[in-house]
């Protein structure tokens, strides 16, 4: 039952997956929003601009059947006289043309953005596989483009007889008009019908695109197996990462233990924790964390301090303080400062008693510490894990 669920499409496409689609130039397009879309330009276009239209050809029509003797006989003159109508005429339809052009560019990358692929262009074979063909033609696909079809179809036939039907008295009056007027009322009516024909068009593309997203979107599904390879691709194996951040650690934790002897003092807890603290007057605005860890870790700073005749103290409230709340080569918390301070104090003390003798400096006690800032009753002794994390 695990296999089966593998192979079952039900994740959603990766960022990875849908980018991959689109460099191959696999994108959602919609048809029927790109039919629909130049269809009104050419309906709303005819109705702003037909009035220029017509005239221009009237006024082209109008010069073609228009000759002088000098034209007639004069052939150069003549594919003149043809060559400005032509342009004339082109001039005039170019907005038109143009308008239709940058609508039928627009209008497919509505849903599926702009995208450009040569590999469209790579002849794939295996389109030309007949058992293919005839199950694509058999398809779920191909059952809903034909019921699309059909409920287009009867859709516009029923927009085109409302239409028809509620004209019908106009249409049956043109014979009685003057020819000019019955000209421009026959343009008004295919014009009006054509409109209200194509607007039945955008009830379909409302429709179809939707369907188009969601069926491009369950085409590139993925099984949970493709999910985890493409992970496995993308981030690395697990095992060697794993590897990788054990080795990270281990150098991080060496650096650690290097900076141990250049400290000031190691504040104990005395065994759990362990925080080795810096401080300079010169370049140095706070004490820093030099080093700190629980348990095994807190073990080995105390034995490196000794090594190298670092002071060791003991002050198990600020040692979880610091342990908790300060990062490693980062400055000690504002509100540690005052803490801090006695015992960098009576450090600097002690190396004056030893060199110059004198009266022998006292362990500072009760230090102020926030109780907000100790942990001992909100965080359990750390497992050798977290010890880890903290390195």
């Amino acid at each position: 039952m695990a296999e089966d669920s593998d192979l079952e499409r039900t994740e959603q496409a990766s960022p990875k997956r849908l980018e991959k689609a689109r460099e191959e130039g696999d994108v959602p397009r919609s048809r029927e929003l790109a039919t629909c879309s130049v269809l009104f330009a050419t309906g709303l276009s005819l109705l702003m601009m037909g009035s220029h239209l017509n005239q221009a050809l009237k006024t082209t029509m109008a010069a073609g059947l228009h000759f002088d003797r000098t034209v007639a006989f004069e052939p150069i003159l003549l594919l003149t006289k043809i060559s400005d109508m032509i342009s004339s005429l082109l001039l005039a339809f170019a907005p038109f043309a143009l308008i239709l052009i940058a609508v039928a560019i627009a209008s497919p990358v509505i849903i599926g953005g702009w995208v450009f692929s040569g590999k469209a262009f790579v002849p794939q074979f295996g389109r030309l596989d007949p058992m293919q063909g005839l199950g694509n033609l058999f398809s779920k696909n191909s059952v809903v483009e034909l019921i699309k079809s059909i409920a287009k179809t009867l859709l516009v036939a029923a927009v085109a007889y409302t239409v028809i039907s509620h004209d019908m008295a106009p249409i049956l009056s043109l014979s009685l008009l003057p020819l000019k007027t019955s000209i421009s009322q026959v343009s008004d009516l295919m014009l009006m019908g054509f409109l209200s024909i194509v607007s039945a068009l955008v009830f379909i593309a409302a429709i179809d695109v939707p369907y188009q997203l969601y069926q491009y979107a369950n085409k590139l599904k993925m099984t949970k197996e493709e999910v985890r390879q493409e992970s496995r691709e993308s981030e690395g194996n697990p095992e060697i990462k794993a590897r990788i951040r054990q080795q990270q650690r281990e150098m991080a934790k060496r650096r650690m233990m290097s900076e141990i002897p250049k400290a000031d003092v190691v504040i104990t807890n005395p065994t759990h924790y362990a925080v080795a603290i810096k401080y300079q007057d010169e370049g140095m605005s706070a004490p820093i964390v030099v080093a700190k860890g629980a348990d095994i870790v807190a073990l080995k700073i105390r034995e490196i301090a000794a090594e190298n005749n670092v002071v060791t103290m003991e002050a198990p409230k600020l040692a979880r303080a610091l342990f908790a709340h300060s990062e490693l080569g980062s400055e000690i918390p504002e509100a540690l400062y005052s803490a801090v301070a006695e015992v960098l104090a009576y450090v600097f003390q002690m190396r004056i008693f030893k060199k110059e003798g004198g009266f022998r400096p006292e362990i500072p006690k009760e230090l102020p510490v926030p109780e907000t800032l100790d942990p001992h009753s909100l965080i359990p002794a750390p497992s050798i894990d977290e010890m880890e994390v903290f390195v």
